[in-house]
């Protein structure tokens, strides 16, 4: 159960187009923009800091929450993982790819590009941040200087929701937790330890 009771969307109806955009987006409200909203500014800077990130730039939507889901995995957030596996399904990852995200060193299902992205996101969930000059020299021949920042942007948001989550135990939504318990149980998924 989280710490912190989330808001209710008539508590906050300043923030009601921004949650009707996430809602769309995501095809739900997540608990943890729920319980930013404690801090209006917050939930505003953080849900245009994820548009920005997971919907703006050069990469595949699909790559970018591919780089999510790993990023997460190695930070151990339960929330995210299934946030992210869920999302990547929606931006058209196939679910048998989802599910090799956890051994994508050793598959053939990753491109030397997409392995170069997750190796660099995997590194850098780690505590301390495991991420060596030869993976960033390795995503620089795969990818170009903004989409490299790209890269590192989408690591850098999630180390920041992955603490957020774990921190706040964010109750996880009906529909990422059912996605995940169906298609990441297999590789040891769980829902979350607050739940």
């Amino acid at each position: 159960m989280t710490h912190i009771t989330p808001k209710q969307r008539e508590d906050v109806p300043d923030l009601a187009p921004m949650l009707q955009m996430v809602e769309a987006s995501m095809g739900f409200l997540p608990t943890a923009m729920m319980t930013m909203a404690h801090w209006p500014e917050l939930s505003q800077a953080v849900g245009g800091l994820g548009a920005t990130i997971l919907t703006g730039g050069e990469l595949d939507p699909g790559l970018k929450q591919m780089i999510a889901f790993a990023v997460s995995n190695a930070a151990g957030c339960r929330y995210c993982q299934a946030h992210t596996a869920k999302s990547a399904q929606k931006n058209a990852v196939s679910a048998e790819k989802i599910q090799a995200i956890f051994e994508f060193e050793s598959s053939d299902l990753f491109s030397d590009q997409e392995k170069a992205a997750l190796r660099v996101a995997v590194h850098a969930g780690m505590v301390p941040n495991a991420v060596e000059a030869q993976h960033m020299a390795e995503l620089s021949v795969h990818f170009n200087d903004k989409q490299a920042v790209e890269v590192v942007a989408v690591i850098s948001m999630f180390g920041f929701l992955n603490r957020w989550n774990d921190t706040m135990a964010t109750t996880l939504e009906d529909a990422p937790k059912s996605f995940a318990a169906d298609q990441l149980a297999a590789h040891g998924w769980v829902a979350g330890k607050h739940e």
